[in-house]
């Protein structure tokens, strides 16, 4: 991946001096800030370079997800010490003034502080990722085999081992190469017109408003705003009217938030929600206002929130599972080999077929197809994903998906249908009204200027529940219509008949106005209870009666409007003369009759989907920034235990252990920034050891995506999720995930097969060959015969990718165990040795001559035992059950393993086997071998019968 460089953060020290040296935000803000940085990185880079380059061969350091990064704490003190401070005061925090910075100074700063650029993305060149791609112990030691091969003029096997390196790096490379460009996508916040105030002149100086590209606005610059407009920087509010902004980009959440200059907030409130802060990447919804620019490029709020997109995640427990494995086996290799050569020369001192023997046997001993087993299931894997309309980014995803044991949820769209459904109308006092529904129907039917999601919902109810009317009875007068700082439409309409019958006219005039509850009842002075037919005085006491009833819908995870009315007494002649330019001369003095309830309820198959990932043991966790109540309502409907739930600003307040604690518990964290997403992906990874998936569709989602072992986003995303995810659901529908996660256990279950088949297989053998070389005195198989032996046997296992597992397998997350694998090793690969070593004894005692054995007759023996023995031990490791009788595998493995072995069984009495040097073999010989085999897999199955027990008992 890229690497991501930050601008040398802001010193502080010049413009706090004049402040009181007691105050710990600026104390800290001082000391975060004064400390150069850049200059011992310049200085430490070629180190650096170094020490990086070492760390490679150890497991990365894991992140410790429950706290903040230094920069995160610098940036939160900064907009906190803004927050609270007067707006005097922020000038001279800026070093800036009330006209606006001049252009010298302005250009003085560009320079210093460089383009205003969240991040600066230094995108990695083909060599660095092929470097990378090539970087792999067990590549390497193909490699040194490969080359010692050509040397030796073994040219085909040399040749061989090239191709499956060359397979292998060409798909890591373009992996690395097609996730590298993700957090390029960040450049969509640039590149955009922005007004600001300057001054300008010597002597006098005049305030002049200029249009800049935003990468050249700088901190203590004035910024102009409207809507539309998307903040350059995180910025101080200096005046503000009816201003309202769009922070969808970093909540999630797709209602916007009222902002005002005219207050003073303080470190309780969080930082999102600070109402005199405007931070970059957010939007202008409605109204105007100027702001004090206070941080730019990668000292914004936006740019902690990307800092560590692209950064390498810590290694999890199968790759590191594959290190170790490749590491012990080096060893191994390095000292066998050396013996085995040195026995050989000291036999024959013949130091070419020596060293050939042991560059065999050292072949013989890697597991070459690793990499090719593991990319081909991993490949099968996507294949099936994508037959689940899935599109699969990252291999290593399918076989992360089967250890993942946690899927953490953001609630919009995901868990709900993301679209609203009415569910009741209520009076004043709580009770459901007819009267309520029927003129929220008609704002709803008759507005024209722009119909709503929940205008919809309304005309939905209406149509589908039977209720009739009558719109065609009412004519449409005027319309004022919903803006962001009223919140609220309203429309005007007339009847021939007064559906009240208290009026006399012929006609009557009607305006009905709906929205925003709290704006609604600002132009209420009366209440209408509809059971007595009164109207009364809006009262405090009515107010807190329907506050109440709000409240309680709240809680069950409604969203409510407000519905009122006000009876226009005039004729049908006076009508021309309405004047509705203004509109706080008309919204006023109206009747507050009740509210509209909606609901966005959960997807069909989500309660299904979230039960069957239960049963396989993949536990949920909703990740939203939608409130606590909203979330409980949904999660409660699907099936999502809530006994446990925690909010962002909640878990701000804990210390690192109470964080893990809690997160470890809940089911249910909303209100959650996406810092705060990111920390509770890191807890569970780091201090709860889990294989954590994420699926949300934000950008707000961005660095949990990133971080996650698994990171599931859908089509409809923004473009920077469906870039770092992992996996990309053309269809917002969980069941995929359940059979991702069957598809996952499958490719992480043959993989396994194949690592613990080749590690006992080879090491049984080259042990076994270890011990006919010092009994035999004489080579147990040649150079060529070993290889040919070895090819075959590789050649059988492509196809284990298309094994299948057991039925309990897929039942529970998989992962690597540190512990099992060795032990199951050990216990095995001595079972292997002794068939061979049977094999060694049966030939010397039974077909040797006066003490003599022919090495070319032991040779076609041990050849045949050898391959048979490697191709048939799979059957007996790849399940706990009876092979061939209780459980048989999939039929191309069937079919390669009857290839295989007639294959072997063949070459000694073909033409083939006298150019390898073999010769026939009796009949009696193949009847030991059913005899032998028999056995064998009696003896393996007791093994590994106890050894089950064993392990299941102490570990």
């Amino acid at each position: 991946m890229g690497s991501f460089k930050f601008f040398r953060f802001l010193s502080f020290r010049t413009q706090f001096d004049f402040l009181p040296s007691s105050n710990p935000v600026h104390e800290d803000l001082v000391k975060g800030g004064s400390s150069n940085t850049n200059h011992r990185h310049r200085n430490g880079s070629f180190l650096n370079s170094i020490f990086g380059f070492l760390r490679r061969f150890k497991s990365r350091a894991k992140t410790d997800g429950g706290s903040k990064t230094e920069e995160e704490e610098k940036v939160y003190s900064w907009l906190y010490a803004l927050a609270r401070s007067e707006r005097s005061l922020c000038f001279e925090y800026v070093r800036s003034t009330e006209r606006g910075l001049s252009f010298t100074e302005a250009e003085r700063r560009l320079k210093e502080n460089g383009p205003n650029i969240p991040l600066e993305y230094t995108f990695p060149s083909s060599w660095h990722l092929l470097w990378n791609a090539f970087f792999h112990p067990f590549n390497i030691i193909l490699i040194v085999l490969s080359a010692l091969s050509y040397i030796t003029s073994d040219n085909p096997n040399g040749c061989i081992m090239l191709v499956l390196v060359f397979i292998s790096v060409s798909l890591r490379f373009y992996q690395e190469y097609s996730s590298s460009k993700a957090a390029m996508q960040l450049s969509e916040y640039v590149r955009c017109p922005v007004k600001v105030q300057r001054c300008a002149g010597r002597v006098v100086q005049t305030e002049l408003i200029v249009q800049v590209d935003q990468r050249d606005v700088v901190p203590g610059d004035i910024v102009i705003f409207e809507p539309g407009d998307l903040f350059p920087g995180d910025v101080r509010l200096l005046t503000s009217k009816h201003l309202v902004v769009s922070q969808s980009s970093l909540t999630g959440e797709s209602w916007p938030t009222e902002k005002t200059a005219d207050v003073r907030e303080d470190r309780s409130t969080p930082l999102l929600e600070l109402k005199n802060i405007c931070f970059m990447g957010t939007n202008v919804v409605s109204g105007i206002g100027t702001g004090l620019v206070v941080s730019t490029g990668s000292k914004t709020y936006i740019s902690t929130i990307f800092s560590t997109i692209g950064k390498h995640k810590p290694a999890d427990s199968f790759e590191k599972g594959i290190r170790q494995i490749s590491y012990v086996l080096v060893g191994v290799m390095l000292v066998v080999v050396t013996i085995m050569i040195l026995v050989e020369y000291f036999t024959f001192y013949d130091l070419s077929e020596s060293t050939l023997f042991g560059i065999s046997v050292a072949c013989a001993l890697t597991p070459q197809m690793l990499p090719l087993i593991i990319n081909a299931s991993l490949a099968k894997g996507a294949l099936a994903m994508a037959r689940e309309r899935c599109i699969v980014k990252s291999l290593s995803a399918i076989r992360d998906m089967g250890c993942m044991d946690i899927l953490c949820i953001d609630k919009t769209g995901t868990l709900t249908m993301n679209r609203a459904i009415m569910v009741n109308h209520l009076d004043s006092w709580g009770a459901p009204r007819e009267k309520v529904l029927h003129f929220a129907f008609l704002n709803s039917y008759f507005k024209t200027d722009q119909k709503y999601p929940l205008d919809d919902a309304i005309l939905a109810y209406v149509y589908t529940n039977g209720f009739r009317f009558q719109p065609s009875k009412w004519r449409k007068i005027d319309e004022i219509p919903f803006d962001f700082i009223r919140r609220r439409v309203s429309v005007i309409l007339e009847t021939e008949s007064d559906p009240e019958g208290r009026y006399s006219q012929r006609f009557h005039r009607l305006m009905i106005t709906k929205g925003a509850l709290e704006e609604v009842m600002k132009v209420c002075s009366h209440v209408e209870h509809v059971d007595r037919g009164e109207i009364t005085a809006f009262s405090a006491e009515h107010h807190h009666r329907i506050i109440n009833v709000v409240e309680e819908l709240s809680n069950e995870g409604l969203r409510v409007i407000g519905v009122a009315i006000k009876n226009l007494q005039q004729t049908l002649q006076e009508s021309s003369e309405q004047n509705m330019e203004n509109e706080d001369v008309v919204e006023f003095d109206m009747v507050f009759l009740g509210v509209i309830a909606f609901f966005d309820p959960p997807k069909d198959s989500a309660k299904q989907a979230l039960w069957q990932l239960a049963e396989k043991g993949v536990k949920a966790k909703v990740l939203t920034g939608d409130s606590l109540s909203l979330a409980i309502k949904i999660c409660q409907e699907i099936g999502i235990r809530t006994i446990h739930v925690t909010t962002g600003p909640e878990l701000e307040q804990l210390d690192l252990d109470e964080f893990h604690e809690r997160v470890k518990k809940a089911t249910v964290l909303a209100r959650l920034t996406p810092s705060q997403k990111l920390r509770v992906v890191q807890s569970l990874q780091t201090d709860g050891d889990h294989v954590v998936g994420f699926l949300g569709d934000g950008i707000n989602d961005s660095l949990a995506l990133d971080a996650a072992n698994v990171g599931i986003s859908v089509d409809s995303a923004a473009s920077v999720a469906k870039d770092l995810a992992d996996i990309i659901l053309l269809e917002k529908d969980l069941n995929v995930l359940v059979a991702g996660v069957e598809q996952g256990r499958l490719t992480f279950g043959n993989t396994m097969k194949y690592i613990k088949l080749s590690v006992i297989a080879n090491l049984g053998s080259v042990l076994s060959l270890f011990i006919a070389t010092l009994v035999l005195r004489f080579e147990p198989l040649t150079p060529k015969q070993l290889l040919v032996q070895n090819f075959l046997y590789s050649v059988g296992q492509i196809v284990i990718p298309w094994d299948k597992m057991e039925e309990d397998y897929v039942q529970i997350p998989q992962k690597w165990s540190t512990k099992g694998l060795p032990m199951f090793i050990l216990w095995n690969s001595p079972v292997c040795t002794l068939c061979d070593v049977a094999t060694i004894l049966f030939v010397w005692f039974y077909y040797s001559s006066g003490n003599k054995l022919s090495s070319t007759f032991f040779r076609s023996a041990y050849f045949i035992e050898g391959l048979l023995m490697q191709t048939l031990i799979y059957h007996l490791i790849r399940t706990e059950k009876i092979p061939f009788i209780t459980e048989i595998a999939s039929w191309p493995v069937v079919a390669s393993t009857v290839l295989i072995a007639a294959i072997g069984i063949a070459i000694p009495f073909s033409i083939l086997g006298d150019f390898m040097g073999f010769t026939d073999l009796p009949l009696s010989y193949f009847g030991f071998l059913v005899v032998l085999f028999i056995g064998y897999f009696t003896v393996g199955q007791v093994v590994k019968r106890i050894y089950i027990m064993v392990y299941k008992k102490w570990f």
